[in-house]
């Protein structure tokens, strides 16, 4: 018999209520455990995953242009959604920093480990820098940050929102934008519509790091669940489909098992999939379509050398 849900944590909850659907599935926000952390942070040096290096070179490169778009000459707070390890914003921090521009910094995570390492990280090179980060859901920390007078700009760089289908995506920034006041801005960064092995191999890397973070979610589950998942028998398995432009991940079972999770058993037959992520890649086109959907204008778009990825200014 399934425990009451409220026995349970949002980890557990989710967990149960994906692998019992039809359609098995687990969300992917729950990777970033410490471990996780750590293996994102070295897929993100591993020479087929171009998305970061090409976000980068456009802050590198635009960094003056960036700052001369959002700063009107009066303070203003950016909030970055899912903040990570900050690599890149660091450049476009110091760089604002440098310019005299009068902000502050509010990064959000749903990884307290990685916050605080970030947060250390910033204080020592950049000590002048106002920083206040919230560990948690993305709408829950906007709920909890207090208005502010000041014009606020959302980073939600990485291609973050790339881990949505289309309506999701939609659904997802008409939200954001209702925490918004009117001339806010969102800063996203969105990978683009390419050669499609470039794109497959950006998520079946020839180290198999990418493997290895999808498995440690099944581990996970077994350290804070008391699961019994044993991960040689799964696979990883991606797959892009370019008229979609999605990207999708799965774990698939080699045999027919059980797994128990805390006492509960969850049946899998031979070859069953359990879906993990989307990487959903988009054009201009889209891209113009996503912002009219969301109830944000486009203002500006900037690109890395090779057009493999852009970084979008819109505004509410």
């Amino acid at each position: 018999m399934t425990k009451e849900s409220t026995t349970l944590t949002p980890f557990a909850e989710d967990v149960m209520e994906g692998l019992q659907a039809e359609k098995k599935h687990l969300p992917s926000k729950y990777f970033y455990d410490v471990r996780g952390d750590e293996l994102f942070q070295q897929i993100m040096q591993l020479d087929e995953y171009y998305l970061t290096r090409k976000e980068l070179e456009i802050f590198e490169t635009h960094k003056a242009a960036i700052l001369e778009a959002i700063d009107e000459g009066e303070p203003f707070r950016i909030i970055e959604l899912g903040a990570g390890d900050g690599s890149k914003t660091k450049v476009l921090l110091k760089h604002f920093l440098d310019a005299g521009a009068d902000f502050a910094y509010t990064p959000v995570d749903i990884s307290g480990n990685v916050l605080e390492i970030l947060e250390g990280n910033l204080k020592a090179e950049m000590p002048n820098l106002r920083i206040e980060s919230y560990e948690g859901d993305y709408f829950d920390a906007l709920a909890e940050i207090s208005e502010s007078p000041e014009k606020d700009i959302v980073f939600f760089l990485g291609s973050t929102v790339g881990n949505f289908g289309q309506g999701e995506a939609e659904g997802f920034l008409s939200k954001l934008q209702e925490f918004l006041k009117p001339g806010d801005l969102l800063f996203m960064g969105v990978d683009l519509k390419k050669d499609p092995s470039i794109i497959l191999n950006a998520y079946n890397d020839s180290q198999g790091v990418t493997k290895e973070f999808n498995l440690n979610l099944l581990d996970r589950i077994n350290q804070e669940l008391g699961a019994d998942f044993d991960r040689d028998q799964f696979i990883h398995y991606p797959y892009y489909n370019p008229h979609t432009g999605e990207c999708r991940s799965y774990l698939i079972s080699q045999t027919e098992q059980t797994v128990t999770i805390d006492g509960d058993e969850i049946e899998f037959r031979s070859w069953e999939a359990i879906f993990m992520e989307i990487s959903k890649k988009y054009d201009q086109k889209q891209l113009k379509s996503l912002a009219d959907a969301s109830g944000f204008t486009s203002l500006k778009t900037f690109l890395d050398s090779d057009k493999w990825f852009a970084d979008v200014l819109w505004e509410k």
